[in-house]
């Protein structure tokens, strides 16, 4: 079942590589008392994903910011290594949080979770969510192999 607009962000645990390596955090925890901007895609270094998804919120990250989001965050079933490398190559530490869906979890507790074949695997849709203090505001999810909803450019349009 997919999470809906007005529900509360489901407890789970997310990876990433910070100061001392791999770490986890609740995701809870990381977006309490936080006006967050989060956006999942099917894989690190996938074509649309690192030709458009991320370098949009790149490119609009201040804009974002400036509408008093305090988080920005891109999750995907990769490992945190995976995560910072592709956080490194696109410079966006300090700006962008790297979040490591590695076994799917939590893309599956959101009820955005498919199986792309044999070569992608299980991993996340495609989405985008404005999110305040865990409550879903406003939840963008995209049709299999559609990048329409989920963009920087339509998240600032609705923040």
């Amino acid at each position: 079942m997919k999470i809906l607009v007005g529900q509360k962000m489901p407890n789970a645990t997310l990876s990433y590589f910070g100061s001392d390596g791999v770490s986890h955090i609740e995701l809870t925890d990381l977006l309490e008392d936080k006006k967050a901007v989060i956006f999942a895609l099917p894989g690190a270094f996938t074509p649309t994903c690192s030709a458009k998804h991320l370098p949009g919120y790149i490119k609009y990250y201040q804009d974002i910011k400036d509408k008093g989001v305090d988080i920005i965050a891109c999750m995907a079933v990769n490992d945190p290594h995976v995560m910072r490398a592709w956080g490194l190559a696109n410079e966006v530490e300090g700006k962008i949080d790297m979040l490591s869906d590695s076994d799917c979890s939590v893309s599956q507790s959101l009820g955005l979770d498919m199986n792309f074949g044999r070569i992608m695997g299980h991993r996340s849709r495609r989405f985008a969510m404005i999110v305040d203090d865990n409550v879903i505001r406003k939840s963008f999810i995209e049709e299999v192999g559609a990048f329409e909803v989920s963009t920087a450019e339509n998240i600032l349009k609705n923040l």
